[in-house]
């Protein structure tokens, strides 16, 4: 076994209630020196994780460093989600959503646009998708697009239009949604994506690419928010709305 090396696991026998779901940019529970990105299920009464270094004979301990993040997505927004040129600005709400999803071998496939949507973790390319807001906004207020491998990109569609391809074999590689102009004050775009060898990329926000740092790399899952702010003046006079 070559070393250092990391092993990401649970201490409960068979991983009883925690679940390692899928690991980047290798596909088993254990890392190099350069790191890498584990996907964990913890059931709502918690649980344990159990990771373990090991290095050279005679030489000091390390422990690996580690930035733990939460992939579900309550119901208000982090503070740190917003940008910084909006000072004074939190979160009303989250817009309920509805996404599909062209997946190979799957076909078209509809979620509920609520956390992560997608093959998380097995490696099954997105070849096309659409976002359909299902109140607070119209399917032509939320605009997004698709990149594609060798550099290539769809235009921006809108109106639940699919952005990408059916039937071709052509995954996208990389993502971008954003709100209508007139919109754009009241509304944030925050979304994730995860790919088959950098894992999860983002959040990215209102109209920024989301792509992997590795070539062609194909986009397997996606995770997207539509938020709408409120305003100082919002909070000093709820009635106003």
């Amino acid at each position: 076994m070559a070393v250092p090396v990391t092993h990401v696991g649970s201490p409960a026998p068979n991983g009883a209630g925690v679940e390692v779901v899928a690991c980047y940019p290798q596909r088993s529970s254990w890392f190099g020196p350069e790191g890498g990105t584990a996907v964990i299920n913890v059931p709502p009464g918690g649980g344990h994780i159990v990771v373990t270094s090991y290095g050279e004979p005679g030489q000091a301990a390390v422990a690996p460093s580690l930035d733990l993040r939460r992939l579900d997505r309550p119901d208000a927004v982090p503070a740190a989600a917003l940008p910084a040129s909006a000072p004074g600005v939190t979160a009303l709400r989250e817009i309920p959503t509805e996404i599909l999803l062209h997946i190979e071998r799957a076909g078209d496939r509809l979620f509920p646009g609520r956390g992560w949507v997608g093959a998380l973790g097995r490696k099954l390319r997105i070849e096309g998708f659409s976002i359909k807001p299902l109140e607070g906004l119209l399917p032509g207020d939320v605009e997004f697009k698709g990149f594609e491998p060798n550099g290539q990109e769809t235009p921006w569609v809108t109106a639940g239009a699919l952005c990408g391809t059916r039937g071709r074999g052509l995954p996208l590689t990389g993502f971008a949604v954003r709100l209508a102009p007139h919109l754009r004050e009241r509304f944030e775009a925050i979304y994730e994506g995860s790919f088959f060898n950098a894992g999860i990329v983002g959040p990215s926000r209102n109209g920024e690419p989301c792509r992997s740092a590795v070539g062609n790399d194909p986009l397997e899952a996606v995770n997207i928010r539509l938020i709408e702010k409120a305003s100082p003046a919002d909070k000093r006079n709820p009635v106003a709305r």
